[in-house]
């Protein structure tokens, strides 16, 4: 299929940091949606009814499938991906009322055209959360400094990530439903969980204009996150976890890291995935 490719020569992208462009906007006393930056991918979705309580973004793209997210009451924009692509998505805002209930803050309808079909994969978002200042932007640089191409500069970010981030099984053990990667944290104690590695290698290659995904979804019978790389002239490349010198497969950075002898790593996962962001 023919694709609009207009970055893969992997100029460095600026996150956003944030900022709502404040053009097409839908809100209420008790929310607001940020839709100005549609072609860039993604919705910026803020709750502004001052109650202390669990706040939930529910968004459902063209394909049916319903994203839930947490989202801060404090009043501070947050920013959500359109991972469907282009279509028409429902944004809804639900504040919690008691127990596992919720009631209905605001929900807006917006209908979404991207730049080109990688938008949403080269911005930061609540998952995949940088901002220009991030030590994670800083170090991608860094790595790869002098690197010509897309596979080279995946091959430095890829390598840098399985070597020096420990897998954190105390971390694994106690984490709780909403938990949002730290990058910049996870960098410095140098170990994380799966959510944190894919999110540590999305962030950095994002920085470096490489459409990444990071995706949810179930390795065997169990949960795990992992991410697809766009690579011109091969596509998404998720298939298998190597590089065997010629062309990248599927790269699951956790499994990587806790297993060197990977050679026939495909025939002993099988990956299903369920989000993307």
């Amino acid at each position: 299929m023919s694709m609009e490719t207009p970055f893969l020569g992997n100029t460095p992208i600026d996150p956003g940091d944030g900022t709502a462009g404040g053009s097409e906007v839908y809100s209420n006393e008790k929310a607001v949606v940020d839709a100005s930056n549609k072609a860039e991918g993604y919705v910026m979705v803020k709750y502004t009814g001052g109650v202390d309580t669990r706040i939930k973004v529910l968004i459902t793209g063209p394909s049916g499938t319903t994203y839930n997210y947490n989202l801060n009451n404090k009043g501070n924009y947050e920013v959500f991906p359109f991972s469907d692509g282009d279509g028409s998505y429902t944004i809804g805002v639900y504040q919690n009322t008691a127990g596992t209930k919720y009631s209905t803050a605001y929900k807006a309808t917006v209908s979404v055209k991207m730049k080109n079909a990688f938008a949403a994969f080269l911005h930061a978002n609540q998952y995949v959360n940088f901002t220009s200042n991030s030590q994670a932007v800083k170090l991608a640089a860094q790595l790869t400094a002098g690197k010509s191409g897309t596979l080279e500069k995946v091959d430095a970010v890829y390598e840098y990530v399985i070597k020096n981030i420990a897998y954190d099984y105390d971390r694994a053990a106690t984490v709780q439903s909403g938990y949002l990667p730290n990058i910049d944290d996870v960098l410095v104690k140098k170990k994380g969980i799966c959510f944190d590695y894919a999110a540590v290698m999305s962030a950095m290659l994002r920085s470096l204009g490489i459409p990444t995904k990071l995706v949810v979804g179930y390795c065997g019978t169990a949960y795990h996150a992992w991410i697809n790389v766009y690579v011109e002239g091969q596509g998404w490349v998720n298939s298998v976890i190597y590089f065997d010198g010629s062309k990248w497969n599927h790269m699951d950075p956790t499994y990587a890291a806790g297993n060197p002898d990977i050679g026939d790593f495909s025939s002993k996962y099988t990956y299903t995935s369920k989000y993307v962001y």
